[in-house]
Formats: C-alpha cells, sequence, structure tokens
C-alpha cells in the first residue's frame, strides 16, 4: 500500500499521510514505516535527500501545532473522551502532563523523541496549558531527533538493499516480519501495561502496534519489558 502510493503520487502522499497522522487522525500506517520507506528510497536515488527530510518533518510541526492547540482549547474534552481508543488514557495523559509542567522544552522534545511517550507527549503538553514558547522549541528539537535516527536506519537499509540487490519478494517477507514482531511486541507491552495498572484497555492496540512496527520503537520496547521483569 506504502509503495503504491509512493508510485503513484510521491512524496505529496507522504507529505499528505504524516499531516493527517501527525495531527491525530489514526490512518493504517505507521509513520515509522513510512519515514523508512522513504529513506530506503532516497538512499537508492528516487527522491533528494534534503526534499525527502523536509516533505516528513514538515507535517510533523504543522501536525503537533494543531493538535497541541487543539488539546489546549476547545478540544479538551474530546482528547479525554475520544482518546482512550488510541492509547491515550486519563492516566497516561495526565501523568505526561505532570512530566512536561516540570520539564518544559526539554521534557517536550524527549518525549517526542522516545518510542511508546510521544503519542502522548503533544496532546498533554495542550492539555497542561504549556506555554507555546516552552513547547514549539522541544517541538522541533523532539521531532527532528525522532525522524532523525528513523531516517539514518531507513538511509542505511537501502544502501544495504542496493548493493545486496535484495528482490521485492524477498524485501515485502521482511516487511510482514517487522509488523509480525510489531504485533508480538505491542501485546506484550500492552499485558504489562494492563498487569501493573490496569491503564490500557484491549482497544488501544493499534496505538501500540503503530509503535511497535518499527524496528527501533519494538527495541526499546522490549529493553523496557527486560528491565521490569528484570532478565539479565
Amino acid at each position: 500500500m506504502l509503495n503504491e502510493l509512493l508510485e503513484t503520487y510521491g512524496l505529496w502522499a507522504v507529505f499528505v499521510v504524516m499531516l493527517f497522522k501527525e495531527m491525530g487522525i489514526p490512518l493504517p500506517l505507521p509513520a515509522d514505516l513510512i519515514m523508512l520507506s522513504v529513506a530506503a528510497q532516497t538512499a537508492q536515488g528516487r527522491f533528494p535527500f534534503a526534499l525527502s527530510f523536509a516533505v516528513i518533518l514538515v507535517p510533523m510541526l504543522i501536525g503537533g501545532c494543531v493538535q497541541f492547540l487543539f488539546a489546549r482549547g476547545p478540544g479538551r474534552r474530546l482528547v479525554y473522551r475520544v482518546g482512550c481508543w488510541i492509547g491515550l488514557t486519563e492516566l497516561r495523559l495526565n501523568q505526561m502532563m505532570s512530566r512536561v509542567q516540570r520539564g518544559g522544552a526539554a521534557a517536550v522534545a524527549i518525549g517526542l523523541s522516545t518510542p511508546g511517550v510521544r503519542i502522548a507527549t503533544t496532546p498533554a503538553s495542550g492539555l497542561a496549558n504549556l506555554a507555546a514558547m516552552r513547547y514549539f522549541p522541544g517541538l522541533l528539537l523532539g521531532s527532528m531527533i525522532f525522524l532523525g535516527w528513523h531516517f539514518a536506519l531507513g538511509y542505511a537499509g537501502g544502501v544495504a538493499i542496493q548493493q545486496l540487490r535484495i528482490s521485492p519478494p524477498v524485501l515485502l517477507a521482511v516487511v510482514i516480519v517487522v509488523l509480525t514482531f510489531g504485533l508480538l511486541v505491542a501485546a506484550i507491552n500492552r499485558h504489562r501495561r494492563q498487569a501493573q495498572q490496569g491503564e490500557l484497555p484491549n482497544r488501544a492496540s493499534y496505538a501500540e502496534w503503530a509503535n511497535a512496527a518499527c524496528p527501533v520503537c519494538a527495541a526499546a520496547h522490549l529493553l523496557q519489558l527486560q528491565t521490569h521483569l528484570q532478565i539479565p
């Protein structure tokens, strides 16, 4: 599906999809895989590096601003009411609100660059009535870091694919394995949270899967799980 969008509409499709996702609309395309795919194709010479990076970063910034202002103003009640359907429970939002109130721009930047925490950072910043001059620098820095490491990973993968001449069927199989692994990690992570706090209902699986669908994010989730269980 993602490759078809890129083939037909190019980077315009990436811009639109990322804009909707960063505004908080849960489209069934993980942002992580979009970033990795665009970076891989950039490495293979299909897109200019600066353009492809900007086409993802700009929607992240615009969407982050829209979501922040919405949660800070007319959407406060809606965020609490609808948030539980995408993993943003009241407990999770309140915990993140406390962090950004204490840490300001630094807490926003750390939250937006951390897998599993990113989804709650922007709405929590709005709900906390964080000053715009504290939120926007954190948004810029956190988005650049988050995009940067995904882009670096995807770019390296694109170079490897080009050098090794991996066939499309093999690449498709790798994608399927990554998505399956993401679902598994999401289920483990959700079960851990439910056992610990009763925080996430079963219907929140979409957000967990979206965060876990990327190898980087999945690895981070597994490290968190290992620390929690104290696995050597």
